[in-house]
């Protein structure tokens, strides 16, 4: 491995390249570094993607690690679709909807053992590593246990991430690490992770019942006091699904199906298309549009995006389409009807190599750091997915032992002819559509590019709901006409920082015109590296 690469040295932009060397984007620059090495020692875009992974749990805990769940979307050159992985995780058996009714709940809690559904990451890693990584997932883990290990240093973002967090993890086994004396490490102490390392050499040696069946597994049931069984944990969690694609922009957009809430980003892009609005994004119209795009297509988010019972392509179908545009005002906010009665922590990183293959990955603890459980003190975190469940008898998304919960992760890969145009995707939660339809449109339909994507002012706004009206924020550098079109057409704009941190970070790279990487400069860690 070659010498880690300081914050201070990491650039949020690639420099152009020919498109025969590889790189590597995500939201922190040791794991970025992490996936160059990768690269260079001969792996393939997978490769570099897990070891990239690894690393993000060690440095980044609040966001991502081996308790949460993952989702892989993996072009190889010439292919006409993705392979995509679906490697979330499946709700245990030893409780029901039931037994939460019977507690008194009325929706799943998002802290505590309720909300822990089996974790998929691992799984997730050896499903890649068995179809179509190049090099053993022993050699792909050891960056991460070396940064476990050896230390690495506390960025702004994590320090203040587990200030906050102080009250609701600190007493657990595996958050030692993070707090001296009661209070969290401060920006540039240097975090040290030993019992995590030990966790992954587990892994990397002896496969996944080291981590489902051996002391992580054992320590998981009784975090969950018996929530997920031995039985639930032996379950393998990760599965290949068919993609979801749209044709925009002249190129075609992937996404997974769901029970992710995926095809939100397409629906809404399309749509913004056949809309035509104007080129700039300055624009009121084209702000208007785009954000009654959105809403329109994810309202009603809560029924459709379930256990894959939802037929992906009919989502994106132009009659489905179709009937949607017909709802839209360009001069109006719309206000969706109510149907019948119904009763963020991420971390998201891309890699192109030299061949062209490209993967875009997104891996998650969801609420932070999730439930705000650990697996004893194994350095494991527990995510808190099953959140996504209702408690609504009959709903389609009602928690049931081995079913798999509504999912906010959300990547995209761009393609034409077989060739990547474009990966992308983000944290963010719910609002991961939002930002991801904002940069697709500002990269495809404005023709900005890369940096001019990430440096265009975002707009967010909670997940819409039935019968919701338009009220959103919009980062302060947006121009003040923008905001008094979007205001005159209805909606209730509020203003917010220049550069949000949790609006983001998005990592991008561009495969069709500058063969460019570019990171998120609202993060600090952020890195886009070349091979």
């Amino acid at each position: 491995m070659t010498e880690p690469v300081r914050q201070d040295e990491a650039r949020l932009t690639t420099h152009p390249t020919d498109g025969t060397r590889g790189i590597v984007v995500s939201p922190h620059f040791l794991a970025s570094r992490a996936g160059i090495d990768i690269l260079a020692g001969g792996g393939n875009a997978a490769d570099a993607a897990i070891a990239v992974n690894a690393v993000l749990g060690v440095v980044l805990p609040d966001t991502c690690g081996l308790g949460g769940d993952l989702f892989a979307l993996v072009h190889s050159p010439g292919n006409s679709e993705p392979a995509v992985l679906n490697a979330s995780g499946m709700a245990g058996s030893g409780v029901s909807a039931d037994d939460m009714r019977d507690e008194g709940l009325g929706a799943i809690p998002y802290r505590g053992y309720h909300a822990v559904t089996v974790p998929g990451c691992v799984d997730g890693w050896y499903a890649l590593a068995d179809s179509v990584c190049s090099m053993p997932l022993n050699a792909l883990l050891e960056p991460a246990i070396e940064i476990a290990r050896s230390g690495f240093p506390v960025s702004s973002e994590l320090a203040s991430s587990l200030d906050r967090l102080t009250n609701l993890i600190s007493e657990q086994p595996s958050a030692h690490p993070f707090y001296k004396g009661g209070a969290a490490l401060a920006e540039g102490d240097t975090m040290k992770r030993g019992r995590l390392a030990e966790t992954l050499e587990s892994i990397a040696d002896g496969g996944r019942d080291e981590f489902y069946a051996g002391d992580v597994g054992r320590a998981i049931t009784q975090a969950t006091r018996g929530a997920l069984t031995k039985d639930d944990l032996a379950a393998v969690q990760a599965i290949w699904v068919e993609p979801i694609g749209a044709r925009l922009f002249g190129s075609t957009g992937w996404t997974v199906p769901p029970n992710s809430q995926g095809y939100i980003t397409l629906v809404t892009l399309r749509l913004f298309e056949l809309l035509e609005p104007p080129d700039d994004p300055n624009d009121p119209l084209y702000q208007h549009l785009l954000i009654e795009a959105y809403r329109c297509a994810a309202w009603d988010r809560e029924d459709l995006a379930t256990d894959l019972q939802s037929a992906g392509e009919d989502l994106v179908s132009d009659e489905r389409l179709e009937q949607l545009l017909s709802t839209i005002d360009p001069k109006s906010v719309g206000r969706w009807p109510v149907p019948r009665p119904i009763p963020s922590g991420t971390a998201y990183m891309t890699v192109r190599d030299r061949s062209g293959m490209g993967i875009s990955l997104i891996q998650s603890n969801f609420w932070g750091i999730g439930s705000g459980l650990s697996a004893g003190d194994t350095g494991v975190f527990l995510h808190n997915r099953g959140a996504g469940f209702n408690l609504i008898q009959g709903h389609t998304n009602e928690f049931a032992p081995g079913k798999r919960p509504l999912h906010t992760l959300s990547p995209t890969l761009w393609t034409t002819d077989g060739t990547i145009d474009l990966l992308l995707g983000t944290r963010g939660g719910d609002q991961q559509p939002q930002f991801l339809a904002q940069y697709a449109a500002s990269f495809f339909h404005a023709r900005n590019c890369t940096d001019d994507s990430q440096l265009l002012p975002r707009w967010s706004m909670s997940q819409p709901r039935p019968g919701s009206s338009s009220v959103l924020k919009f980062e302060s550098p947006v121009a003040p006409t923008t905001i008094k079109g979007l205001v005159q057409r209805g909606h209730t704009v509020e203003m917010s920082d220049s550069h949000e941190t949790g609006w983001g970070p998005v990592s991008a790279i561009d495969g069709s015109r500058e063969f460019k990487g570019s990171a998120d400069p609202r993060v600090s860690t952020s890195a886009a590296l070349i091979e």
